[in-house]
């Protein structure tokens, strides 16, 4: 059943398609055709834990397509850990999403993914080449989701300078089957890379696949945590702050409540790198360069997934400024909400999850919504210690896996963003002959 259609020319296709195509063949993103299994408010009330939340959401949303007993054993594997709602004090919550082995939220997204390719592949005994770019945490979250699946070669691209030396470490330092490409300049421009990567003749040959957002296997698992977060809090309704760059955690979290999640309203928390925030405003958004922030995994200005969020509203800015409020918030802000945050409420707070309370607290004063708000917090303080230093706190001590990639080697090949040498690069990975480019 073809049950994903193309953001652009309405082109479906099935799960394993979509899975390993990455983007759609038109160039758009897949999204649902429709969510008529996913009763998201039954799953609330049956669910009595994370992975129960995540096993049902999973069989209403791809149980015609994948046998139960597959998605019992995916979701055993890849959502083995809590994402605990703590609460902060005047119904404010914050959803921890960094208890996974990167300490970030996309664990939840790429483990359930690279568990999924690997069950779900037509061709197992083919090596598959899995491209993300990264502009922070997807890139130790994907590198580590895929490890362990040797015939699976990733390639991390990643602005040089640009993600912190915590983040940087948990896919520089892998080696194996995992290779770490350095691009001179911003996010988006290795983002760009990938993009054009797809395009290329030789994509077919190469076995590429995409693991950044833009797959639809790592954005339906990232609506488990919304629902759960719902199930713990046993609200009627709540709202939900949303630290954003790349936009799809809040693409996830507008499927779920399409599906009958009881949100209000979504929070699209920004730092200067504010596309989202124009386009809401405006509906005309014009390009600039992203700018480097605090919150370093947001600093995205050409957000892939606002055209998964404009689809699945139909075009309609109007019914999309409906569900989502938006504000941008600046460095000193973000660093003024972490000392405060830390002081008068007793939590550190990083400065990704500080953006996100910035906007729960900038919509609580304009809208004066009193009612139940979660922050998203996406990252472990750990992952920036500089920061959380900066804003007069203890440096954090690291979960196991970061303390343990501070001390490995990195290996790293430098390369411009263009798309000749990448493509060379990723013939000589898939013909395993990376060595003379691999540098410590």
């Amino acid at each position: 059943m073809k049950r994903w259609k193309s953001t652009r020319s309405g082109h479906t296709a099935t799960l394993v398609d979509a899975l390993f195509e990455g983007p759609a063949r038109d160039g758009g993103l897949y999204v649902p055709v429709s969510l008529p299994g996913l009763d998201a408010k039954a799953v609330v009330r049956e669910s009595r834990s994370f992975a129960d939340t995540a096993l049902r959401t999973s069989l209403a949303l791809l149980g015609d397509e994948v046998p139960a007993e597959v998605l019992e054993a995916i979701v055993a594997e890849s959502i083995d850990f809590p994402v605990p709602v703590v609460p902060i004090g005047d119904d404010f919550h914050v959803l921890e999403l960094f208890h996974g082995p990167t300490a970030a939220f996309k664990d939840v997204g790429a483990r359930f993914m690279a568990a999924l390719m690997d069950r779900l592949d037509p061709e197992p005994e083919r090596s598959r080449l899995v491209l993300v770019a990264t502009s922070g945490d997807t890139g130790g979250a994907v590198a580590h989701a895929f490890s362990s699946r040797p015939r699976f070669k990733v390639v991390v691209l990643y602005p040089d300078g640009g993600v912190s030396d915590e983040q940087r470490r948990l896919f520089t330092t892998l080696g194996g089957n995992v290779t770490s490409v350095a691009i001179p300049g911003s996010f988006d421009d290795c983002q760009a890379l990938v993009k054009a990567a797809f395009r290329s003749p030789g994509a077919t040959c190469l076995g590429l696949t995409a693991a950044n957002s833009i797959n639809i296997g790592r954005l339906i698992p990232q609506t488990f945590y919304y629902i759960d977060a719902v199930r713990q809090g046993g609200w009627k309704d709540v709202a939900f702050s949303v630290p954003s760059g790349n936009l799809g955690n809040l693409t996830a979290g507008l499927l779920a409540a399409l599906a009958g999640l009881p949100v209000r309203r979504f929070v699209s928390a920004l730092n200067v790198n504010d596309t989202f925030l124009r386009h809401l405003e405006t509906g005309n958004v014009t390009e600039k360069p992203t700018r480097r922030t605090l919150s370093s995994a947001m600093d995205v200005s050409l957000p892939n997934n606002l055209e998964r969020l404009v689809a699945l509203t139909d075009g309609d800015r109007e019914r999309l400024r409906k569900w989502v409020w938006s504000g941008s918030f600046s460095d000193a802000a973000t660093l003024e909400c972490m000392a405060r945050v830390r002081t008068q409420r007793d939590y550190v707070i990083d400065p990704h999850g500080a953006v996100g309370m910035l906007g729960a607290e900038a919509y609580r004063r304009e809208t004066k919504d009193a009612g139940p708000m979660v922050v998203l917090a996406t990252a472990h303080p750990a992952k920036l210690p500089q920061v959380i230093e900066a804003a007069g706190g203890a440096r954090p001590t690291p979960p196991r896996e970061i303390a343990i990639a501070l001390t490995r080697e990195e290996k790293v090949v430098s390369m411009e963003p263009k798309i000749e040498p990448f493509l060379e690069l990723l013939e000589e990975i898939a013909g395993a002959k990376t060595g003379s480019r691999v540098m410590a």
